[in-house]
């Protein structure tokens, strides 16, 4: 939780932090972003997802990274025009067996089908949301969205306080569909200031010169 609120982020088995990335050789700035899960409140859009998913299963427990799990991770790897990590114990783990985190999984089932997956680690009061990744011909149900609303109810069944869903892009679009959780009430991490603002799209936008 500690360094979370400090705009740190787990990557593999370990914890790190970055203001930069490169890109096709090119430099972007990062911010990382949160919600503070009480004043998250569901919009039409966000219910157009849910009731669009509502026949699906969900399931929520302790990760265990199963072939059945790898195997979707694999289908959907082979769908994406981004590099990603070649299979989820390579992602978490660093290709060992050990997690001294407490992920846990979302798992989403059509019938018995294992459709779509969401990863995301417990702190004491927040979560933090690691990975999602869904059977490509289910894209018409935006599972990738639907999973991080199912992070967001658990959460705020468990009581936590914030939600931390990775980092947007300044002028790097990719990553925007983390702010449709609500831009009017995501927090960025500003490190020069050590503090966590409101969202402005003045502020990312002024990054991207």
């Amino acid at each position: 939780d500690e360094y979370l609120a400090r705009g740190w982020y787990r990557m593999g088995q370990i914890i790190f932090t970055t203001n930069h990335i490169v890109y096709e050789e090119a430099v972007y700035r990062v911010y990382w972003l949160r919600y503070f899960i009480p004043s998250i409140k569901y919009n039409k859009n966000h219910q157009k997802i849910i009731a669009l998913n509502h026949n699906f299963s969900v399931e929520i427990k302790p990760l265990e990274i199963t072939e059945e799990l790898e195997e979707l991770y694999a289908l959907y790897k082979s769908s994406i025009a981004f590099q990603a990590s070649e299979t989820i114990r390579n992602f978490l783990l660093d290709g060992g067996t050990a997690d001294i985190y407490n992920t846990s999984v979302i798992e989403i089932r059509d019938n018995n089908k294992l459709i779509g997956a969401g990863i995301f680690d417990n702190g004491t009061s927040s979560i933090a949301g690691i990975m999602n990744f869904y059977a490509p011909s289910y894209k018409k149900h935006s599972l990738g969205k639907y999973l991080m609303l199912l992070k967001i109810n658990y959460a705020k069944a468990m009581s936590k306080a914030w939600y931390y869903p990775g980092y947007i892009v300044a002028g790097y679009p990719k990553f925007d569909y983390k702010l449709f959780i609500g831009k009017e009430i995501a927090e960025i991490y500003l490190p020069e200031l050590a503090s966590w603002m409101k969202y402005d799209i003045d502020l990312i936008a002024g990054d991207e010169d």
